[in-house]
């Protein structure tokens, strides 16, 4: 039963309605019916709202004053009765919103930024305006800059202009086995990008960046993981096509596999990126790219499948959008590399030391240069700019590098 069939016949939804605020009740009814309750999500939001009016009319508050703190506390009192439900102060944050969008109570004003989170805002500012970097590439100098100003900058700002060298050095050496060489190396791209901002700002005397050391890290040095034909073919039979989350993650699982498509290209495919006369496909690319690709019939098929039996309605124009309401695009790409992850623990794929979309992608690119395809024809797909990434795949034809090897001194081992 959906949220407006729901609301048709309930009586919870009548008696709130007969109360003081009757409208915004309305209102938030119509809300509801927007993102696409069905019955049981419906009846908890308006439970929830009614148990907060009978709370603030209790203890004589006036809706006027009610704000994300005494949410909080009418929560912390609502736990000591009865289990919280993850969906409740969701429920109670639409509420909120819809009094905001009323005028029934002012909006609420953002949280104060703290010293380290007013430095980290100055300097995203100057990666956006001055390096033209994208919010995405942004926000990953995030955890790095913030971790580094807590153990060497405690005092803010103030402090910016002491960071001495050997605190910088300090810092790397405690910090370069804390994840693998390529985790260490983005550490030392972040630091040296904040280093530069500080000397070019003016905020240090010296420009310290190139104190940062170098952690080496042998490129080319590992296989690829990939799956063989039958393992790629045995995740996409998991998907259960009878439900509406199986076509809509085989769907997914066809363009990581058919298509090679990142996980964040397939997050931002959206209704109109496909031109179904052509039978093309356009990609949001890296480095803000747009790339056309052919669509194969089977890939189309599943998508069709998806579009026609699978996706809910959804005001959203990405293509694909979550089951449970609201139905909404993905964040980003970790709910793709999710469901992959969880398509491999299905059909009980061990053995990978990857798990995710990318592990399709590079399955893709090693099935075709076994069935005969060159590497730039590979790299042309897979939409590669560097063909160093794209030559790492000769390494996984173990047949046709044999016949380069030379022969092993003094015979056979």
């Amino acid at each position: 039963m959906s949220a407006e069939e729901y609301l048709g016949r309930s009586r919870l939804f009548r008696d709130l309605k007969r109360g003081p605020h009757g409208q915004l009740i309305e209102r938030y009814a119509a809300r509801l019916v927007v993102v696409g309750l069905a019955r049981h999500g419906t009846w908890r939001c308006l439970n929830v709202v009614g148990g907060l009016l009978s709370w603030m009319a209790s203890r004589r508050c006036a809706l006027a004053a009610l704000d994300e703190r005494m949410v909080d506390q009418y929560l912390g009192h609502r736990a000591g009765r009865q289990s919280i439900q993850p969906g409740d102060r969701s429920a109670l944050r639409r509420w909120l919103a819809v009094l905001c969008d009323a005028g029934a109570i002012a909006p609420s004003a953002p949280p104060p930024l703290t010293p380290h989170d007013q430095i980290f805002a100055e300097f995203a500012d100057y990666l956006r305006r001055e390096r033209g970097l994208a919010p995405k590439s942004i926000v990953r100098h995030l955890p790095t800059i913030r971790r580094f100003l807590h153990e060497v900058c405690l005092a803010g700002a103030d402090d910016l202009g002491k960071i001495r060298q050997e605190d910088v050095i300090r810092y790397i050496e405690r910090h370069a086995q804390d994840w693998s060489p390529k985790t260490g190396k983005v550490m030392c791209w972040s630091v040296r990008a904040f280093l530069r901002y500080l000397h070019h700002m003016g905020l240090h005397p010296a420009s310290l960046a190139d104190c940062v050391p170098s952690m080496r890290r042998w490129k080319l040095a590992t296989l690829p993981t990939y799956l063989s034909g039958a393992q790629v073919q045995k995740a996409l039979d998991g998907c259960d096509r009878t439900t509406v989350m199986g076509r809509r993650d085989y769907a997914i699982l066809m363009l990581l596999a058919k298509l090679g498509l990142r996980a964040d290209e397939v997050a931002t495919l959206t209704l109109d990126d496909i031109d179904w006369r052509a039978g093309e496909l356009r990609v949001r690319a890296k480095g803000r790219q747009r790339a056309r690709m052919p669509m194969p019939p089977d890939v189309g098929t599943a998508i069709v499948a998806y579009l026609r039996n699978g996706r809910p309605k959804s005001s959203s124009r990405r293509m694909f959008v979550r089951t449970l309401a609201p139905h909404i695009g993905f964040a980003s790409g970790s709910a793709i590399t999710w469901i992959a992850k969880t398509a491999l623990d299905r059909a009980f794929i061990g053995g990978c030391a990857h798990r995710g979309a990318n592990i399709f992608r590079h399955s893709l690119a090693t099935e075709l240069l076994r069935s005969g395809a060159t590497l730039s024809e590979i790299g042309q797909l897979l939409r590669q700019e560097s063909h160093d990434t794209t030559r790492m795949y000769a390494k996984v034809d173990i047949e046709a590098l044999r016949t380069l090897s030379l022969p092993w001194p003094g015979g056979a081992q």
